[in-house]
């Protein structure tokens, strides 16, 4: 079993009498090529990623890299449930419609072109869950998300933020605004969803209606 060491803890109850490989954050694909030096040595291999590896996950990098290095491969990948979908259910039903995740981590994709996918999806009026919206170094790109959807929507705007979603220590969900919520603690761990021009808070929850009510599909 290979994996980022707090992912492999996560799976404790699964990792008795395997042989663990692990490394820390930012090593990616030093842990792919791990993975894949040892199927190709014939054992099976179980790559682990936190939420659903085919987002912001291992299983495209493994992918990539297998092809890279010539091997043939039998890969399977392991539907697992993403943070935002983790976050969605602890906040009600904010992703019944359209939506999109945006990462604000530009340690990937050079900040620019996320502004630019932010603006597309605040003016297409779909609902967002923004991945990694902030670190102790990286606290200005939530700042200027915030800013970008208040263009496009009221400040009454429902929000929902989930931090360590589905781990031990789970912290309470927060329901704010989109004139207020950047006043809550957020980190790497939160999930932040921002609903849309049709998005209610409910009591304790935040829907997006989907039009089911009188409507024929």
């Amino acid at each position: 079993m290979v994996g980022y060491k707090r992912y492999l803890d996560n799976v404790k109850d699964l990792t008795a009498g395997k042989e663990l490989i692990s490394s820390g954050m930012t090593q990616e694909a030093d842990r792919c090529r791990e993975a894949l030096k040892h199927a190709a040595a014939g054992h099976t291999v179980a790559l682990i990623s936190s939420g659903d590896s085919g987002v912001y996950g291992m299983s495209g990098l493994a992918i990539e890299l297998a092809r890279e290095e010539g091997l043939d491969l039998d890969i399977e990948i392991v539907p697992g449930v993403s943070a935002a979908n983790a976050a969605g259910s602890r906040l009600g039903a904010p992703l019944m419609l359209d939506y999109a995740t945006i990462s604000l981590s530009d340690l990937l994709v050079p900040w620019e072109m996320i502004r630019k996918r932010l603006e597309a999806v605040a003016g297409a009026d779909m609902v967002v869950a923004l991945y990694n919206p902030k670190s102790k170094k990286r606290v200005g790109q939530l700042d200027e998300a915030a800013e970008i959807f208040r263009k496009y929507r009221p400040d009454t705007t429902p929000v929902g933020i989930c931090t360590s979603v589905g781990y031990d220590g789970e912290e309470k969900t927060v329901l704010s605004n989109l004139g207020g919520f950047l006043k809550e603690e957020i980190g790497m761990m939160s999930i932040v969803i921002i609903g849309n021009s049709q998005s209610l808070r409910m009591g304790d929850w935040i829907v997006t209606p989907r039009g089911y009510k009188g409507k024929r599909y």
